[in-house]
């Protein structure tokens, strides 16, 4: 019997599904609508849906990998109450003093901007007690402020709160007696510590982190049980008793079991987009471009991110809506340009796109499923650009609904529909163009030097655009792009991440602490992957440090090999700082006496391999004129009658020139004119300029 693993990413719009045979490593793609009032019955059906695709029972399932926004859209609401924040005595404020903000140079209103506080002032309680940077006690901690400030939330139904003490990075024994005292006086309650979910100095940044960790944890908790209680009548394959085991994508690029997620909730913060980077880096490094970008276009927005010799960019500086959330994530960048963003007139009389978004309830207008205001969805039917339905003809798509909404807001612009519409993609381009400028420019990478890989049910609609408007080398676009995201979660393993505060001058450097705490840090790891039910032989472990030079106030991340840490070791380590500041600021103070280097934090990585489906190569095509299915009139300059192609029928070697316009089941291409689209040996379409067009 036919054995698979089972791939799910919810997105705003559609639940993506992959299925992988375990023997053939074939693969199978489907979708089905999102259930935003209970994300669980989308995810459900899709696994239902790929099942009955291959005549498959519950049984044939080894296991099921999950990316889920739960945690991001309650961040990106902002629907964040209900919580509590406990302190160190004469801390109160910390929230009020964060960080200064400037996020748009020094010459407007902006200058100082505070970020909005995660907890009001009223809801927070300080309690006696105080650790110094070693973590030795200074002040013993006080019960009876513990007591008080948990029967304050207590008697205020205060339900979830976070705690986090000055300097708890450095020993946790606080902390751990105040969750006793809620545990205590306030049972019912939700909390979360700083020293189990970011040991790490900086207390703001610790703070908040802590805060967002509890304000998610109880809407995971419910959404991954529910959705352990509907896989209750699945068995694992091969197994008459055990449950199938059931795995969330974390923000690191790893993924963890549902048993585990649910005491790191805000690992998950950004699920599925990173799940879509991974999988957009195995598909590009195989097609041999190790370094792209990435474009993953849903419904309610898009997401891109760098990918550099294979890897995508981490950052622990990242935010979530508001929030910054300083827990390791793949760096991505959001921006409200998805299919259901909405197309409005801002107060000055000009047209704006997003970042508000139909999304799947009610939808754009050519659903008919109650939407009121056009969208980018829109604007491509009237265009001709997508065909009159999706996902095969299962969501047939109304153009008189769009052309009608197009046209009573193009008449509050004094354009036609046409021009309303194209502005309207015109605008989307841009913005995306400017989240991928992010992601590079500002990161002092040359945008130029790469291709962009396009996924997601809308990410390719405006492939050749981009490519104009940021002088792209191309753009790659995988098999079933609107199921890589799904493709991505069967490609990833285990990832735990631990990190331990230990500030010291390279000088200075105490090798047998250094040599204890990365020790203790893999222990944890390597407990975490046992839990897991890796074998230790299974197991592996990378070791990194964030070093800086003396003085600086933020940090670069390297690698630290193997082995004790010996001074050989350690100036390895440092050498490698050296290099990398080079790399990312153009200068480095290697040699010079006058600029010591520090180290700041130790981390290590628990790694648990899952076998991944590998990139497998389509037949030689025949030509590209066997996949034409007819023409359609379709508008990018100009209306012309287009030629349409049926994807799916293109083999390696087939070319075709734009105009075009390729339909596949979970997305469309349109070629524009002066591009040619090939197909290479994995199937991948590679989009490049034809001939010289101009913008």
């Amino acid at each position: 019997m036919s054995q698979v693993r089972i791939g799910i990413d919810t997105g705003g719009t559609f639940t993506d599904v992959v299925a992988v045979d375990e023997q053939t490593g074939e693969l199978v793609t489907t979708k089905t609508p999102s259930t935003p009032a209970d994300p669980a019955d989308g995810f459900m059906a899709g696994i239902h849906k790929v099942l009955g695709t291959l005549g498959l029972g519950g049984d044939a399932v080894t296991a099921v990998s999950h990316g889920t926004t739960v945690a991001t859209n309650k961040l990106l609401e902002g629907k964040v109450e209900n919580l509590g924040f406990v302190t160190t005595e004469g801390y109160r404020h910390l929230l009020e003093i964060a960080r200064q903000s400037v996020p748009d140079g020094y010459g407007n209103s902006y200058f100082w901007v505070k970020p909005p506080r995660i907890v009001p002032a009223d809801r927070v309680r300080t309690v006696g007690g105080r650790l110094a940077v070693d973590g030795s006690e200074i002040r013993p901690f006080s019960v009876g402020d513990a007591v008080a400030a948990a029967r304050f939330f207590r008697e205020h139904d205060i339900s979830t709160i976070g705690v986090c003490f000055i300097h708890a990075y450095a020993n946790p024994e606080h902390e751990l007696l105040m969750r006793e005292v809620l545990i205590d006086e306030h049972p019912e309650a939700t909390v979360s510590i700083s020293s189990e979910v970011l040991r790490e100095y900086r207390e703001y940044e610790r703070s908040v982190t802590t805060l967002v960790d509890a304000a998610v944890k109880p809407n995971i908790r419910r959404y991954v049980e529910n959705i352990q209680r509907r896989l209750q009548g699945f068995t694992a394959a091969g197994s008459a008793e055990r449950a199938v085991p059931f795995y969330v994508m974390k923000s690191n690029g790893g993924v963890l079991s549902a048993d585990e997620v649910v005491h790191q909730p805000i690992s998950t913060v950004l699920s599925g987009p990173a799940a879509g980077a991974l999988g957009a880096a195995v598909v590009a490094e195989a097609a041999g471009f190790p370094s792209v970008l990435t474009c993953d276009g849903g419904g309610t927005s898009t997401d891109v991110t760098v990918v550099v010799d294979g890897h995508p960019a981490l950052t622990t500086e990242g935010s979530v809506g508001a929030y910054p959330s300083k827990i390791p994530m793949i760096d991505v960048v959001t921006v409200g340009a998805g299919g259901g963003s909405i197309a409005w007139v801002s107060p000055e009389g000009t047209l704006k796109v997003g970042p508000q978004s139909a999304g799947a309830d009610p939808g754009p207008l050519c659903y008919r499923n109650g939407g009121t205001e056009p969208t980018i969805t829109d604007a491509h039917l009237l265009l001709g650009r997508i065909p009159p339905h999706l996902l095969g003809g299962e969501v047939p798509l109304d153009l008189a609904a769009a052309t009608d909404g197009i046209t009573a807001l193009a008449g509050r612009l004094g354009f036609d529909s046409q021009q309303c519409a194209a502005g309207i993609l015109e605008i989307s381009a841009w913005n995306q163009a400017n989240a991928l400028r992010q992601v590079t420019v500002k990161r002092g990478l040359d945008v130029r030097d790469f291709r962009l890989v396009t996924f997601g049910g809308s990410g390719s609609l405006l492939a050749c655009r981009l490519v104009d408007i940021l002088g792209l080398g191309g753009v790659l676009v995988p098999p079933n792009p609107g199921n890589l995201s799904a493709y991505g979660l069967l490609t990833v393993d285990v990832r735990n991440d631990y990190v331990r505060t230990a500030v010291s001058r390279h000088s200075m450097l105490d090798l047998h602490a250094v040599e204890k705490i990365l020790g203790d840090l893999r222990a944890e790891a390597d407990r975490a992957l046992a839990r897991e039910g890796f074998a230790e032989s299974a197991r592996r472990f990378v070791r990194t440090a964030d070093l800086r030079y003396f003085g600086q106030a933020y940090e670069v991340r390297v690698d630290v090999p193997d082995g004790a840490m010996t001074a050989e070791l350690a100036e390895v380590v440092a050498d490698a700082f050296h290099a990398e500041h080079r790399s990312l600021y153009g200068y480095d103070f290697r040699g010079d006496g006058r600029q010591e280097v520090e180290w700041v934090n130790l981390r290590v990585t628990g790694v648990g391999p899952i076998r991944k489906p590998g990139v497998r190569e389509v037949s030689p095509g025949q030509g590209a004129e066997q996949a034409r299915t007819g023409t359609r009139r379709v508008r990018f300059d100009e209306w012309a009658e287009t030629p349409i192609y049926d994807r799916a029928r293109l083999g390696a070697g087939d070319a075709l020139d734009g105009p075009a316009v390729l339909e596949e089941f979970g997305a469309t291409v349109p070629v524009h004119p002066g591009f040619r689209a090939e197909v290479d040996r994995f199937g991948n379409l590679l989009l490049t300029r034809h001939r010289e067009v101009v913008s």
